[in-house]
């Protein structure tokens, strides 16, 4: 039963998160497309370097 209270903990954060993040991508002037920005690069820089953690890891297991 110790696993059980920090799981609601986390469930609750995530959900009390969804909400403001929410609020602020709803938001007045710019808040919006920041959100959208931010979004992007960070999709973008995890990409990058997925890609590269995974080329990484097939240079490991290659015979050249």
């Amino acid at each position: 039963m110790d696993t059980v209270t920090p799981m609601n903990v986390i469930v609750d954060n995530l959900t009390e998160m969804i909400e403001l993040f929410g609020d602020v991508a709803t938001g007045e002037a710019l808040a919006p497309l920041l959100m959208v920005v931010g979004g992007l690069l960070v999709v973008f820089s995890m990409a990058v370097f997925g890609a590269l953690t995974l080329g990484a890891v097939g240079s490991l297991f290659s015979s050249s």
